[in-house]
């Protein structure tokens, strides 16, 4: 017997800050300096000839709204990648299309996270003037796209939105919107809303929509309202606020810690947040030496290669290797010999400023500095029976300071022995 079986139609609401995206110019929240009436931007689009261009800005600062006005208002074909998950194949793809419809507007979403492969497939097109290219990015472009491109792009800086512009933007959105204009609504208090959002108005309008959402018909929002719903209703995490700063620190000391279960469950919070992964990789690499050192010399190897992967690989591939990483470091023995070692060392230097250099060690590539006795009486450690010799190496003034004391773990034990067979008692190993 056959069971019929029946699917409820599911509608699935399009967010309100994509509901409210401005259509013009006119009504772009904010970047003044590039939309405003005489703005160079502006005078492009009237002219109707844009170059290829770089955005550069904040989190909900406008590129993507830009580019979308801009394909518009040119009325021309308009092609949209998202380098999160777009490959080679899929800019050349658009390329071929592009070569049979004129004056093409090719818009890359976080285009930063192109590889220098990717970056190239689109030189020639851009060369060519097969496409307009419009990147997006909210990292410098002039450390993360390859400069060949990059001179072939006109970057627009555009700034982060104030508490005025992001105001603004809430009270267009409940006056505005079909669906919010069917509630009853009062805008009390925005600090809350302003804060969590960091002055991202896509994170702003979405955070309104969940508070308007769970609150009912009728709603008067405070910054109380917003806190509860936002604990309740969303992970916070803010990439330039403090909750960026409390997670990466509670990744930082969860690895430190030896738990690679919370340093997993913090490294999701960021990778979910939105966290640049090259800024994760590169305290992998910090942590590796400060926290681990040579209790684990392979800990730095490993997350020196993890940071190159993750520059090849990119987002969402690279979040399996800083998994791999962060656990590895996490589960390693611990020791901060060598950053404590170098900080007794910076302290020595304010304490005795610039000491002069034995000159049994100084180089002598003169025939006036070997008379002044540089290098004189130093012995080759090769020339000597395990390839040692006991002489001094620090100034006079500095004699028989010790800086590094190895960690107490398995490793640097045996470095101390290693050591103290060499030095015998002169640094107390």
């Amino acid at each position: 017997m056959r069971i019929a079986t029946y699917t409820l139609p599911v509608t699935i609401m399009t967010p309100l800050a994509e509901r409210i995206r401005p259509h013009t110019l006119d009504d772009l929240a904010g970047q003044q300096h590039l939309a405003g009436k005489g703005s160079i931007l502006r005078k492009a689009i009237e002219h109707g000839h844009i170059p290829s261009m770089i955005l550069w800005g904040p989190p909900g600062t406008g590129k993507t709204t830009i580019a979308n006005i801009i394909a518009n208002t040119l009325n021309v074909p308009f092609f949209t990648l998202s380098a999160i998950s777009a490959g080679v194949k899929d800019v050349r793809d658009v390329i071929e299309q592009a070569k049979t419809k004129p004056d093409c507007i090719l818009f890359i979403d976080e285009i930063h996270r192109f590889n220098k492969g990717q970056q190239d497939a689109l030189l020639g097109a851009v060369e060519k003037g097969i496409i307009t290219l419009i990147g997006a990015t909210t990292e410098n472009p002039s450390f993360e796209v390859n400069s060949a491109l990059l001179s072939r792009c006109q970057v627009y800086i555009l700034k982060a939105l104030d508490e005025k512009d992001l105001t603004q933007l809430l009270h267009t959105a409940i006056e505005k919107d079909e669906i919010l204009k069917r509630k009853k609504i009062e805008l009390k208090e925005t600090a809350a809303l302003i804060n969590i959002s960091g002055g991202d108005a896509r994170k702003l309008l979405n955070l309104l929509e969940i508070v308007c959402d769970t609150a009912g018909k009728e709603i008067i929002i405070t910054d109380d309202l917003v806190m509860d719903i936002a604990q309740k209703k969303i992970a916070l995490y803010d990439k330039s606020g403090e909750q960026h700063y409390d997670i990466i620190s509670a990744f930082i000391k969860s690895i430190r810690g030896s738990d690679p279960n919370a340093a997993v469950y913090w490294l999701a919070r960021m990778i979910e947040g939105g966290e640049d992964v090259k800024f994760i990789a590169r305290r992998l690499v910090i942590l590796a030496s400060e926290d681990i050192g040579n209790a684990n010399p392979t800990a730095l190897v490993m997350a020196n290669a993890s940071f190159e992967a993750v520059n090849k690989i990119g987002y969402p591939e690279s979040s399996l290797i800083l998994s791999q990483c962060a656990i590895y470091l996490a589960s390693s023995a611990k020791s901060n010999a060598a950053t404590v070692a170098i900080g007794n060392a910076l302290n020595a230097v304010k304490l005795h400023g610039d000491l002069s250099v034995p000159l049994h060690i100084r180089n002598a590539p003169t025939k006036l500095m070997k008379n002044l006795d540089y290098g004189k009486n130093y012995e080759y450690s090769h020339s000597y029976e395990n390839n040692f010799s006991p002489q001094e190496y620090l100034p006079k003034e500095l004699a028989g300071t010790k800086f590094y004391d190895p960690g107490k773990n398995v490793r640097e034990d045996e470095l101390r022995k290693f050591l103290k067979t060499l030095w015998k008692d002169k640094y107390n190993y």
